[in-house]
């Protein structure tokens, strides 16, 4: 911040002050920054009652005269004040407190204090009640406390609230003639309730003391329905807005050859299976999508094993055949991997006979491979390429990239995807995009976070998997688990053994992948036990991984590496240690990673309470869960209702929850109508939803555009 001097008129750096770098770190920077800065609890300061009707356990304001006031030094130094107020006496005690609380609260002075009333066999006792001299009138509207950080006292935020909603911009910004937003109900006569934003607003600052509580603290009060009705509709219009940006750019349009000769067709004859209903229709939904001279922005999502990778082989094919080039990356080396030897499988022979490449690229490629393999991309010999963050790098130089395939796509950056957009660039065009997703989207979740996105869903399982059973058990039956996997082995089968973490953790007393390897190789005798983490050299890694899949090893210890992409059908174990330390989604990927062949799956959570004996709620919850469905849906649902989509979303985020106020689960009618509401004030009042979404969303929207 500058500031011109009087004397030369050349400007001087002023530094903020603390209270001011505090409200830039919670990004109250704009006049309706403040004003949108809701209060997280009231304090009812609007009345005085009489100590003697004051009740254990009541938070209540009280005024009377000090009678006494003096330092005690037993237990420990504290400053002990007796109130009177003439019903009866209250002793608030201090055990940090300063000389000018001692001045403030001497014999005589009559006080103010505000705090949970203790009773007991002493009498009535208030500890770090807050207080001041009494005096004035009593404010009016109860005292909002508001969400802060170190250095931001509540009255200076007070003060910044209460001038900033005097000075903001709070005209109306939704046009009259649109439906007006779905509100609770009110009285006999069923007349539904509307708010401006300006009355919501001051309103939920300063609620007068009539006003029900509950209904500010869960948000269902009409002001907080406005306010959840205004921030749904400013998501839903940046969304729009993205969708309709995209529609404007250009992309290569891919058609389908017809006949025996089409690669997609070649491909279909040569898999080892039939595509089932529902891969059969998101192949429909992509190929139209590749036909248009418009870039496409789906999300494929599917269960744990549904077959997204045929799914996106076929796309590449329909690509490829239409002169073009693919590129497919995945977030781990070990998940790309599994793709390439698939597609490799697949597809090369087709692509061979065409004088044409699948290409590798990886971030721990030896020099001379990796410059063959940019070659071959720069000249179009490439047709397909593979590999993980490496694909986006600057150096890699497509010859005409037109579609690329996401895996997991959550897991990468706003700016890892928008590189990956960029490569056609200089053609004036953009690349195609599927991305795909193990992790189902619950229902609300797709009609807000990804509004811009076409969604396809492949909502069945290809047949012949076995449905997989699981337990949670606490880690004391341990030594059972491990007779479990004795007994598997015996009978041929492998398994999975997770561990949360490589190396010991002083903070969490959790056991790592190197001693788990350790222990159970000395308890299962003549069973070979591998160990796989994050921090091998990759052709260790590929080593390992390579044993495990032809049977080799009858149990691999593992961190969470293999949580997506492993495909071994001979697996029909996988425990899962200190299950409580991961999370919903994360847990039944691991899970997915058994049941793909004919033989009984068995899923183990093997949980530990720690030193306080007990889970804590959303452990119990996870486990719970995981124990009663297998169904990814349902799974992704009950971890949105858990967490909240901002984890959900991982990287599309990028920092700050976008809905701040709206919650999917309860406010699905306000969204819908923020969904229908959008699409008409988008295409009637183009400055009005300007001025609505810069309100609300500032500098992220470009989150939700990524």
């Amino acid at each position: 911040m500058t500031t011109p001097t009087a004397a030369s008129g050349t400007r001087r750096t002023t530094e903020l002050s603390a209270p001011q770098k505090a409200m830039r770190k919670l990004g109250l920077v704009r006049d309706i920054d403040l004003a949108l800065h809701l209060p997280h609890r009231y304090e009812d300061e609007t009345g005085i009652t009489a100590i003697r009707n004051a009740r254990g356990g009541d938070t209540v304001q009280i005024e009377g005269q000090v009678v006494s006031s003096e330092i005690q030094m037993r237990p420990r130094r504290q400053l002990v004040v007796k109130l009177d107020d003439g019903t009866d006496e209250c002793e608030l005690r201090f055990f940090s407190f300063y000389p000018s609380h001692q001045k403030t609260l001497a014999v005589g002075e009559r006080i103010r204090a505000r705090g949970e009333i203790k009773g007991g066999f002493w009498g009535r006792q208030m500890l770090h009640p807050t207080f001041r001299k009494a005096g004035g009138d009593l404010p009016a509207a109860l005292t909002p406390v508001y969400p802060t950080v170190a250095q931001l006292p509540q009255a200076y935020l007070r003060r910044a609230v209460a001038s900033a909603l005097q000075r903001a911009d709070l005209s109306e910004t939704i046009p009259a003639d649109l439906p007006a937003p779905p509100m609770p109900l009110r009285g006999a006569q069923g007349a539904y309730e509307q708010w401006s934003l300006r009355d919501a607003l001051f309103f939920l600052h300063h609620p007068t003391p009539d006003v029900a509580l509950v209904t500010l603290e869960d948000h269902s009060h009409p002001a907080w329905q406005r306010l959840k009705a205004e921030e749904l509709l400013a998501q839903q219009l940046s969304q729009l807005q993205a969708r309709n940006e995209r529609a404007r750019l250009r992309a290569p349009a891919l058609v389908a050859a017809p006949g025996q000769s089409a690669l997609h067709e070649q491909l279909m004859a040569v898999l080892p299976f039939d595509l089932t209903a529902a891969q059969r229709r998101v192949c429909a939904e992509i190929f139209t999508d590749l036909a248009r001279a418009t870039p496409m922005h789906r999300l494929l999502q599917g269960d744990v094993g549904s077959g997204k990778t045929v799914v996106a082989a076929m796309a590449a094919a329909i690509c490829m055949d239409a002169g073009w080039q693919c590129a497919l990356m995945a977030p781990t080396e070990i998940l790309a991997e599994q793709h390439f030897s698939k597609l490799i499988g697949w597809i090369e022979p087709l692509l061979s006979a065409r004088g044409k490449q699948v290409a590798w690229l990886s971030g721990g490629q030896k020099k001379k491979e990796r410059a063959q393999m940019l070659s071959i991309i720069e000249s179009g010999e490439a047709a397909l390429v593979v590999g993980t963050h490496a694909v986006i790098q600057e150096q890699v130089q497509f010859n005409n990239l037109a579609l690329a395939v996401i895996d997991e796509q959550h897991r990468f950056g706003v700016a890892q995807r928008l590189a990956l957009r960029q490569k056609l660039q200089d053609q004036g065009m953009e690349p195609h995009m599927l991305m795909m997703s193990a992790t189902p989207i619950p229902r609300t979740l797709a009609m807000s976070y990804f509004a811009d996105l076409d969604v396809s869903t492949i909502d069945e399982l290809p047949p012949g998997r076995t449905p997989i059973v699981t337990k949670v058990i606490a880690d004391s039956r341990k030594d059972q688990v491990i007779e479990r996997i004795a007994a598997q082995v015996a009978e041929g089968r492998q398994v999975y053994w997770v561990c949360p973490l490589i190396e010991e953790s002083e903070a969490l007393d959790l056991s790592n992948a190197t001693a788990a390897h350790v222990e159970l190789s000395e308890a299962l005798e003549g069973v070979t036990v591998g160990l796989l983490h994050s921090r091998m050299p990759a052709a260790e890694k590929k080593a390992v991984m390579a044993q495990f899949k032809e049977g080799a090893m009858g149990v691999l210890v593992s961190t969470t590496v293999i949580e997506v992409g492993v495909d071994v059908p001979n697996a029909s174990l996988m425990v899962i240690e200190h299950a409580e330390r991961f999370g919903l989604s994360q847990l039944h990927q691991l899970r997915g990673r058994v049941g793909r062949g004919a033989a009984a799956s068995a899923c183990v959570l093997l949980y530990s309470t720690g030193d306080s004996g007990r889970l804590a709620q959303t452990a119990r919850e996870r486990l719970k869960a995981m124990s009663e469905t297998n169904d990814g849906f349902e799974i992704a649902r009950r971890d949105l209702d858990i967490r909240g989509p901002g984890e959900l979303l991982g990287a599309r985020q990028s920092g700050d929850s976008l809905l701040r106020f709206a919650n999917l689960s309860d406010d699905s009618a306000l969204l819908s109508w923020a969904q229908t509401a959008a699409v008409q004030m988008l295409e009637r009042f183009p400055e009005l939803s300007e001025r609505h979404v810069a309100r609300w969303l500032g500098a992220k929207s470009d989150f939700l555009k990524a």
